[in-house]
């Protein structure tokens, strides 16, 4: 367990480590075994942080010049799904002084461009080959080599909970990490992760996609119009980046799909809409609603909603769906201006109950394209 906090938001949160330094560790330490011949408890490796850790090994093996042990990977209090699973090295030690890196079971296998990692390759990212070769090295004596396969017991069946299978990326996770450190709630990681899936649905020759902010938009693009899902891209509340990342990746043409809860927020030009940051919600529906000639009294009662379904059921009972429509078109306009009009951008709004409440001029124009492209 890596004794390192961080304060976000009021809370003390601990530091983690990447399946890149467990994989490197593990390395390093099977190395150290093979040539040995002995078991070690714990082994210690730097990282591009500037850290150092030191691991203790879970489980090992040792035979005549090779050697396999696991180190259990730790997310701090930033857990993701490959938090306490068993990432493993084995290594044999031969006479060529060069090391030659595979993934073994559970370690996923390139099948796309467009990833760090060519096609055919083991999905062990640049910097944690970096790292197991230089922890390796450091052990060998002058004139010798190794093999070494990273592997992942669980990695199979975890991967299924990642973007991996989206990625092309098969038969197991990825072996990641920048730094080698895991910093608490790392809000980077998620965004690069969502932009890397955009990236991948671009090279297969989309160029023009879906945006959901989740699950329940990309369902409803699949059961309300029949969209083929690999057209659909998760941004969760990073909007505006991910439709700065449609322009910097040649995307002509985004379709928006989300909870008007959510996309309300980008009538206003409001494009991280995670409400920590911009909690707007009911403010935006009571200046467009004064807009159409609603009363005080309506407004007056809009302001007591603490949700926005509550507020649905008030406009509707009042006859105002007429704004979700306006909200819908003023949410594309300012979508295009948010990336200087280099995309075509169109808005569907949805209530939690997975009702359509308003598509914007240009969604209803992009819809058949996106049904039959």
């Amino acid at each position: 367990m890596l004794d390192q906090y961080i304060v976000k938001d009021g809370k003390k949160m601990r530091y983690g480590y990447t399946t890149g330094s467990c994989a490197a560790a593990a390395a390093k330490a099977a190395a150290i075994m093979a040539l040995e011949g002995q078991p070690i408890k714990r082994v210690q490796i730097d990282t591009p942080k500037g850290w150092n850790l030191e691991l203790t090994i879970e489980t090992w093996e040792i035979a005549e010049h090779r050697a396999l042990c696991t180190i259990k990977k730790d997310g701090g209090d930033d857990p993701d799904n490959t938090h306490g699973m068993l990432i493993g090295a084995s290594v044999e030690i031969t006479d060529q002084p060069e090391i030659l890196l595979k993934g073994g079971i559970g370690v996923g296998t390139v099948t796309k461009p467009g990833l760090q990692i060519p096609p055919g390759e083991p999905a062990i990212n640049p910097v944690p080959r970096a790292m197991i070769q230089k922890e390796v090295s450091s052990v060998l004596p002058k004139g010798k080599g190794a093999v070494v396969t990273i592997f992942a017991p669980e990695g199979e069946a975890v991967a299924q909970k990642t973007f991996n299978p989206r990625l092309g990326i098969i038969g197991g996770i990825s072996i990641l990490g920048t730094t080698g450190i895991v910093e608490p709630m790392s809000e980077e990681a998620f965004k690069e992760s969502l932009a890397i899936e955009l990236k991948m649905a671009v090279q297969d020759g989309l160029d023009q996609v879906i945006l959901v902010p989740g699950n329940h938009g990309r369902d409803l693009a699949y059961a309300c119009y029949g969209i083929s899902k690999d057209k659909v891209i998760k941004t969760s509340n990073f909007v505006g980046f991910m439709l700065e990342k449609c322009v910097e990746y040649g995307v002509r043409k985004v379709l928006m799909i989300g909870h008007i809860g959510k996309f309300v927020k980008l009538a206003a030009g409001i494009f991280h809409t995670h409400s920590k940051v911009a909690d707007a919600r009911i403010e935006i529906l009571a200046g467009n609603l004064a807009l159409l000639g609603a009363p005080q009294s309506l407004i007056t009662e809009l302001f007591d909603c603490v949700t926005t379904e509550a507020a649905l059921s008030l406009i509707e009972d009042n006859g105002y769906e007429s704004v979700y429509e306006i909200l819908c078109d003023k949410a594309e306009e300012k979508s295009a201006q948010h990336v200087y009009n280099q995309l075509e951008v169109g808005v569907i709004m949805f209530s939690m109950d997975k009702r359509i409440l308003g598509v914007g001029k240009k969604g209803k124009k992009m819809l058949e394209a996106f049904k039959y492209a």
